[in-house]
């Protein structure tokens, strides 16, 4: 922005006289002059004398810091590290592939999400955490991202496959980002929104408000209560986490030998707080072969 101290004299065609314009003190505002100290303008040979208002001044500048925060709300640029977790077997879908490897329209599954991440400006790397036969689908697809391609062994649970990406991830990485690739379907925009509720706070995941009413049930399946579903989300992925935050809820766990069904978990028992994302309840998990229909007929529908 250009530093002005004064104006130069501007005459004018106006004919007023003296009279009906007098000198007057103006002020301008800070936002439209913000290094104008004062300056004078004469207009129809009235001198018009302006300073600037440092108390608005202040003013805009503690609103503008106010709202500006310390920064934490913004992913950078190539500051983020996905983790996608494709060692699974699949056992529910009763192919003979693991169901991340089957066809969608012609495509494997795994690669949906492979795409729409390697698209990201946040995203830096990629670590595919597979099995070693499957790793010529991944090298395959490579010149169609542009962006660094990493792999890692799975692990015999989800949570050490986990731990096996986590290993490969840059040090430098702000978040880590762990997603399963039989959800083909993630959206841009919802994986955007999740990151930056981990920057804010740490550890964030997507998820989608539960519709379907909730009982919880003894072992001999008789009702023992209603859940208030008001308060019951559905956990989808992407999971993002502070990378330090997630290696020392990998200590706990591994200290004490927890056992986690999801990655937020972990931190959870760091007793650090997990945000919960909104997300879409497109965003499904191919399990079964209904699943899989499902996912065509959505792709088809956005397509």
């Amino acid at each position: 922005m250009a530093s002005v101290s004064h104006f130069p004299r501007v005459s004018s065609s106006f004919s007023s006289s003296p009279s009906i314009f007098p000198i007057k003190q103006r002020t301008i505002p800070a936002k439209i002059g913000p290094l104008i100290s004062h300056f004078s303008l004469q207009l129809a040979g009235v001198q018009h004398k302006y300073r600037r208002n440092e108390k608005f001044l202040k003013s805009v500048i503690k609103c503008s810091a106010a709202e500006a925060g310390d920064g934490s709300e913004f992913v950078k640029e190539k500051s983020v590290s996905v983790v996608l977790l494709a060692g699974g077997r699949g056992k529910r879908m009763g192919a003979s592939m693991p169901k991340q490897y089957l066809p969608l329209l012609g495509q494997p599954i795994a690669l949906y999400s492979l795409y729409t991440f390697s698209r990201l400006i946040e995203v830096k790397e990629i670590v595919v955490v597979c099995d070693p036969s499957y790793q010529d689908i991944f090298e395959d697809a490579k010149e169609k991202i542009d962006i660094q391609l990493k792999f890692a062994l799975p692990g015999k649970e989800r949570q050490d496959s986990v731990y096996s990406g986590l290993q490969a991830i840059d040090l430098n990485s702000d978040l880590v980002c762990i997603h399963d690739s039989a959800r083909p379907l993630v959206l841009e925009g919802d994986i955007k929104k999740v990151l930056k509720d981990a920057r804010q706070n740490g550890a964030a995941v997507l998820g989608v408000p539960v519709k379907a009413t909730i009982k919880e049930a003894n072992n001999d399946r008789f009702v023992q209560r209603t859940l208030d579903r008001k308060t019951l989300w559905e956990m989808q992925t992407p999971q993002v986490i502070v990378p330090e935050l997630l290696r020392k809820g990998f200590e706990l766990v591994n200290r004490e030998g927890l056992e986690v069904t999801d990655d937020v978990s972990i931190v959870e028992h760091l007793k650090h707080s997990v945000f919960i994302t909104e997300g879409s309840y497109t965003n499904i998990k191919v399990t079964t072969p209904d699943d899989l229909l499902l996912a065509e007929r959505i792709l088809n529908l956005n397509s």
